[in-house]
């Protein structure tokens, strides 16, 4: 005798573990970005991008994050499955309560840096996303989200 009930077909979104819905990375250390980088790199092949824009996609958190521990010392990157109209992708917000970044416009051209670097991270990863945008107040900290969208 068969006691299994038949249950009717999952949706999408109860098919996915939650995992790759959304994920939150604490950032205080470059152990930390390794792990950040790996989730989203996970995450974006789960939702059907291919090796090549995982890669890229793993770049862009590696970025936000190394940020995060170079200026704010702690924050923490959120990666979110994104839907919007017919489009799917993901959404990477880099977080933190750090310093501020006192000239935005100045800190999106190539060449900037005040840490020493090639100064490349932002204006770099707003070249590889689809959407972009940073909020940040001098003392309170910086919100950076940028979306890349499956094609």
């Amino acid at each position: 005798m068969n006691n299994r009930t038949e249950l009717p077909p999952a949706s999408e979104e109860e098919t996915v573990p939650a995992a790759v819905n959304k994920s939150t990375i604490p950032i205080a250390t470059v152990a930390d970005i390794v792990t950040a980088r790996q989730q989203g790199r996970d995450m974006a092949l789960h939702l059907g991008f291919s090796e090549t824009e995982s890669t890229l996609i793993a770049t862009i958190i590696s970025e936000l994050a190394r940020n995060i521990v170079l200026y704010a010392q702690t924050g923490q990157i959120v990666l979110e499955r994104a839907h919007q109209d017919n489009l799917r992708g993901i959404i990477i917000i880099s977080q933190d309560r750090g310093p501020g970044i006192p000239d935005i416009q100045r800190a999106l051209v190539g060449g900037y840096s005040t840490s020493g670097g090639l100064g490349l991270g932002l204006c770099g990863v707003r070249r590889m996303v689809d959407d972009f945008h940073i909020d940040t107040e001098s003392g309170k900290g910086t919100i950076v989200t940028a979306k890349k969208w499956l094609r």
